[in-house]
């Protein structure tokens, strides 16, 4: 089964529109409505206004009914995870269970320099998202955790309450990395999202998602448990956006994310994105 989701930009728009973006998704029958968490704009020109991913799950949750939310992706650095799992839990309740917890290894050397916070290495961001995953688990699931990893610890923690969504909130890995990224995917997630640039080919996708079966075989998971999900920007042309989809559909990636693709009217470009829904569902 393919889900659909919808993925605007929290950036250079105001909160009304945003707004009427979220009523879009609902209403539209889209299965999913996504945020991003940067502290700057994303794009070749990183200034401007935008806004925080988690703040505005909290509002999409009350603004919303039907709908799932979540953050695409997380970045593991902005927050230590004993917080992450208790934002995480709240929002869930929000939205009467409706949270699916999107999470990457992160590292932004404009905003960590911006704000005076270290870039760990490529190697450290990966080995501490699986420790992540390990503590959200835990925490979410358990009366009291003690932990102790690489990079955190944990001693006698209490979280709660506990997620609405038992026995937790799905959990969705944006990684590319060929050697650790994919394994801590393959040990932890419910749905992997190919953390590749948008416009990637399908061909390279079909590869790195190989490579995600054969970790899955080494740490002994049934590859079929994780869900593949790709994020695209949504072309104007309607022929030109069914071809693409169908094109990640016949790769094996079920979990479609669409990020309409303009920047002068994104409510408009939603509405869009929504009347292309049903032959959207006929491709899945």
């Amino acid at each position: 089964m393919t889900t659909v989701g919808l993925k605007p930009p929290q950036q250079h728009i105001g909160i009304a529109a945003l707004r009427e973006t979220w009523t879009i998704a609902d209403d539209a029958g889209f299965d999913g409505c996504w945020v991003f968490d940067h502290l700057a704009p994303m794009g070749p020109e990183r200034t401007g206004d935008v806004f925080d991913g988690w703040s505005l799950l909290a509002a999409m949750a009350e603004a919303t009914k039907r709908v799932r939310i979540g953050c695409l992706v997380s970045g593991n650095t902005n927050r230590h995870p004993g917080t992450f799992a208790k934002i995480a839990a709240t929002v869930d309740h929000l939205s009467g269970g409706r949270l699916d917890v999107g999470l990457g290894a992160g590292g932004d050397t404009l905003t960590d320099a911006m704000m005076g916070t270290p870039t760990p290495s490529p190697v450290e961001r990966v080995e501490r998202l699986g420790e992540t995953c390990e503590i959200l688990s835990l925490l979410w699931t358990r009366p009291e955790t003690t932990f102790r990893g690489r990079h955190y610890a944990l001693t006698g923690a209490i979280s709660d309450p506990k997620p609405v969504q038992r026995p937790k909130p799905p959990l969705w890995l944006g990684s590319s990395g060929e050697k650790r990224g994919l394994r801590v995917v393959a040990e932890h997630a419910d749905v992997w999202l190919n953390a590749a640039l948008p416009g990637t080919e399908t061909a390279e996708l079909q590869r790195l998602s190989r490579v995600l079966d054969e970790h899955c075989a080494t740490v002994g998971r049934d590859p079929a448990a994780i869900r593949r999900a790709v994020q695209f920007r949504l072309p104007s042309d309607a022929d030109s956006a069914l071809r693409l989809a169908e094109s990640y559909v016949e790769a094996g990636f079920t979990e479609l994310v669409l990020m309409p693709a303009s920047r002068d009217d994104v409510v408009a470009a939603s509405e869009a994105a929504a009347k292309l829904l049903p032959r959207l569902r006929d491709v899945g």
